[in-house]
């Protein structure tokens, strides 16, 4: 069987580590080592590539390039640390086996059966315990397994996409919101994870308020002006463990000069969950905390007219 290999853009796409990067890397310290196609092109075997990934992760967490690369590869795991896992809110029951059961589905490749089995779910828990019980808890497991090699990045896609697909139908079900609170929902550039946009849109709707889903990566001068031209009254952001934690202050800093003062910025994920955030930046721990926010945002503006104008 033949070893696959990859061009060098796919590597760029893959591993987020630029081409310049990649051969500035192979010239100060021989890795990666490319082959050459029929056409004198770079092409790099999957082991390479592979090692690449755990090299950029390990950047994102604060490890020095020149020593990772140096590292046996059978080290590097070593030093990547491991996330404590997360808690429950008080009050949310664990549906150990019932997360075993989809987890499976996905490990089988069974996507309409793990399909079937999340609507079943949706069915008999409604909109809210689905995306608090069920969804956030699972993307959880389903981030550890990828991460101690128990699942394969395609079974982490499979999973993120069918689940996707059961919120996008389930958010498109529901009642207009009333218009207020307007809540623009997108993630700033190299942050493409999707699905927490797609819970917090979920459990706002359901409270009624007006969500603007602008999907993932918007530069920052076009998420300020997309929240001009909607006249959002709050930008709410995702970051997923991800994204490159150090970035975070500055960006949110920039973000934040960018809008409106009357345009409030919320931010949560995992990626945050260390943050001290900003001034002028809300940071949410959990979904619940967003709920409790948006009851308080319209505590704090009753009266107001709706539709008003957040523009300078």
């Amino acid at each position: 069987m033949n070893t696959p290999s990859f061009t060098i853009a796919a590597v760029e796409r893959d591993t987020g580590l630029s081409k310049d990067v990649l051969r500035m890397w192979e010239r100060r310290y021989g890795f990666p080592v490319p082959e050459r196609d029929a056409h004198g092109e770079r092409v790099y075997p999957a082991a390479q590539v592979e090692r690449l990934r755990v090299i950029k992760r390990l950047m994102d967490q604060g490890h020095r390039p020149g020593k990772l690369i140096a590292t046996p590869v059978e080290e590097l795991s070593l030093l990547a640390p491991r996330r404590s896992r997360p808690t429950l809110a008080e009050g949310h029951a664990v549906d150990s086996a019932g997360q075993d059961e989809l987890l499976t589905l996905i490990r089988q490749h069974d996507a309409n059966g793990f399909v079937h089995a999340l609507q079943q779910r949706l069915a008999r828990q409604g909109l809210q315990r689905f995306v608090q019980d069920i969804v956030a808890p699972l993307t959880q497991q389903v981030g550890d397994a990828w991460e101690d090699g128990r699942f394969e990045v395609f079974e982490e896609h499979l999973f993120t996409e069918l689940t996707k697909r059961v919120l996008r139908q389930a958010i498109a079900a529901l009642p207009q919101g009333s218009g207020s609170p307007r809540v623009l929902l997108t993630s700033v550039p190299d942050e493409q994870h999707m699905l927490g946009l797609l819970m917090v849109e979920a459990l706002l709707a359901l409270e009624g308020a007006e969500c603007i889903p602008l999907g993932t990566q918007m530069p920052l001068l076009e998420i300020s002006r997309a929240a001009t031209a909607h006249r959002a009254d709050i930008v709410a952001l995702s970051f997923s463990v991800a994204f490159p934690s150090r970035q975070l202050p500055k960006l949110l800093e920039q973000l934040r000069d960018a809008l409106s003062a009357n345009t409030e910025l919320w931010v949560g994920g995992s990626g945050v969950s260390r943050l001290v955030p900003p001034a002028g930046v809300r940071r949410f721990s959990s979904l619940e905390q967003g709920v409790e926010a948006l009851a308080a945002w319209r505590s704090a503006h009753a009266g107001q007219p709706m539709g008003r104008s957040t523009s300078t």
